[in-house]
Order: C-alpha cells, then structure tokens, then sequence
C-alpha cells in the first residue's frame, strides 16, 4: 500500500520506491489493467492470476479479449541499477503516461498511472465513495 508520485523520463523509464521493489522481487510483470492505468504483478502472483485465467474457456469471445488484452499486453520486467523500469511504449501509450506518474501499492499488485488519468479517476469517484464502500460491505466498516 501507499502512494508514490514519480517522473518518467524520455526514454519511457520510471522509478519504483524502494518499499515496493522489495516486495517485487527480481522480476516481474507488467500489464494493461483497468480504468487506464497499468497493473504490476510479482512473479508469483502473476502465476497465481495466470492459474486462474487458463480456467477459463477460451471458446467465450469476453475470455479471448481479455486474454489478448492483459496476457498479450505484458512483459516480464527487471529493474536497472537505478531501481528503474523500462515500460514498452504500447503500455506508455493504453495508460496516456506522458510525465508525471502515481504508483500505488493496492492488496496484490501495483498500479501505474498517469497523474492526470489519477487526478480524473480521484475527482469522478470521491463523491460515491460512501456508496461505492456500502455496496462493497454488507456493514459499516468502521463500527467496533
């Protein structure tokens, strides 16, 4: 968890705060996910997800999309000496990442974003947070 505000640099490369290249390990994936921002898996949990994906039926049309979407838009990454990655350019251009980026630490995975799809997704959705939270939970979170 948490969140991070970072820089890329021209030649599509961004660092990863210390805190979560530890919990990364030494390679990695990184793919589309949803809502505009990319998804950063650790080996093991990618497997985990690519256990459950190779369960699904493959003759569904919304199977094979999703497939060619998120397996197909990935790549196995390693940091550089710098703790830097190099994101490929399709995923630079499916997150519209121009300069500054958020990375967030969210339960399994890290997410990527650029900070004006952030901002966007941020503004659009603090106003139903309380309902989004009361659809989610059958009771009050925060009682004791």
């Amino acid at each position: 968890m948490g969140e991070y505000h970072h820089n890329i640099d021209e030649k599509s490369r961004l660092i990863i705060p210390a805190k979560f290249r530890s919990e990364l390990g030494d390679r990695f994936v990184i793919t589309k996910g949803l809502d505009k921002c990319l998804f950063v898996y650790s080996e093991i949990e990618w497997n985990k997800l690519m256990q459950k994906v190779s369960s699904l039926q493959f003759t569904k049309k919304n199977v094979r999309a999703f497939e060619r979407t998120f397996i197909g838009g990935a790549s196995l990454i390693e940091f550089d000496k710098q703790g830097r990655i190099n994101i490929t350019s399709p995923l630079v251009h499916y997150a519209n990442i121009i300069k500054e980026c958020v990375i967030i630490g969210v339960s399994e995975r890290l997410e990527i974003w650029s900070k004006e799809e952030f901002d966007r997704y941020m503004t659009d959705n603090e106003d139903n947070l309380e309902e989004i939270t009361e659809n989610i939970f059958d009771c009050d979170i925060y009682e004791t």
